[in-house]
């Protein structure tokens, strides 16, 4: 099968959801917003207390001199499966995404790192999932590092159908970030997942400087009288469009590019 059918059979050509998709939805591009690079893959490994945790961290900051881009690597502070690890890696097309990896395997160095990795008697993780990720118009880059370090949330809002989708990114782009930045909540990145599970989704990540921050944010934001206001008007115009939401909260690694 070649790329364009690969592609075409996961659906991604008609689906539309993410940074192109919402140009024909309403989605509006914030002013200065970085749609660079436009996609993300999402790497999150499953592990068990005990060695899997020290191998992964030691592969993943040895391989760090084969990834370019920008990239995040964060450890599980709470999450439905403790511990584990997500990695967050941008890609400028589809098609880096699909081949990164072989070229990186085409490196005796790294081919080595990866051998050593699931050498042992024990496997090196549980399990592990990838998803790709497209930002959306309306997403900023996701940065430079902290000075200090800090918490990053992770949250996935899956929507019934992909029109209460376009709905949710419509309400997004438009007064939820206003009230978002007015409460202390600054996303980093904002995406919707076009290959992985739970779709349709919105993916965003949001650092906070400390767990008390974020409790404070997400408690004025719940508060707040125009988000009570907007979510009663979504939810009048377009029904319950976000129907499931997961949410685990990490600490970057004092490895990761971004922190």
């Amino acid at each position: 099968m070649d790329r364009r059918s690969f592609l075409g059979s996961l659906g991604l050509r008609t689906v539309g959801i993410g940074a192109t998709g919402l140009a024909t939805m309403g989605g509006k591009a914030l002013p200065g917003a970085v749609r660079k690079p436009p996609y993300y893959q999402l790497d999150q490994y499953l592990l068990r207390n005990g060695s899997q945790v020290g191998r992964i961290h030691e592969f993943l900051k040895g391989s760090m001199k084969f990834f370019s881009g920008p990239r995040i690597i964060l450890d599980g502070l709470v999450a439905p499966h403790m511990p584990q690890v997500v990695v967050i890696q941008g890609h400028s097309s589809i098609g880096e995404f699909l081949d990164s990896e072989a070229k990186r395997k085409q490196n005796a160095d790294y081919r080595a790192a990866l051998t050593a990795w699931e050498a042992g008697d024990e496997a090196p993780y549980e399990s592990f999932s990838t998803s790709l990720l497209e930002a959306t118009p309306y997403s900023p880059g996701i940065g430079e590092s902290s000075k200090s370090p800090r918490i990053f949330e992770l949250r996935t809002y899956h929507s019934p159908t992909i029109r209460q989708l376009a709905a949710l990114h419509e309400r997004f782009s438009g007064p939820e970030i206003r009230i978002f930045h007015r409460v202390g909540v600054h996303p980093i990145l904002y995406t919707s997942t076009i290959i992985g599970s739970d779709r349709p989704n919105l993916t965003y990540l949001i650092p906070f400087d400390s767990l008390d921050a974020r409790e404070k944010a997400w408690t004025a934001f719940g508060a707040d009288p125009e988000w009570i206001k907007v979510r009663k008007e979504s939810i009048d115009r377009s029904g319950q469009i976000s129907s499931v939401i997961r949410i685990a909260l990490y600490k970057a690694t004092d490895y990761s590019p971004v922190r």
